[in-house]
């Protein structure tokens, strides 16, 4: 699994870095996203952030991503609880 946390100032560069990242994965929190530990999703998202979104931050925007190992132990509560368990409804 890889978090992907951003904190960035302007309105219109998060609106369009929210759009750009959620092709990978879904939201967590506001700016946290979670996406499937994949080699190619990674290397293109660190692609694009050095060739086209690190011309358009400034000093006060970062990026953190976070890539957890399969041995990482995640302990989820309330509704996070329920996102990665199967659900199966049978009449």
């Amino acid at each position: 699994m890889i978090i992907i946390s951003y904190d960035i100032s302007d309105d219109k560069k998060r609106a369009k870095f929210n759009k750009y990242i959620r092709k990978f994965g879904h939201r967590l929190q506001y700016s946290v996203y979670e996406i499937k530990n994949s080699d190619r999703i990674l290397n293109n998202i660190v692609t694009d952030l050095n060739n086209k979104w690190l011309k358009l931050f400034d000093q006060t925007d970062s990026v953190y991503i976070f890539q957890m190992s399969s041995s990482c132990k995640i302990l989820k509560y309330g509704y996070a609880k329920n996102e990665d368990e199967d659900l199966l409804i049978v009449k």
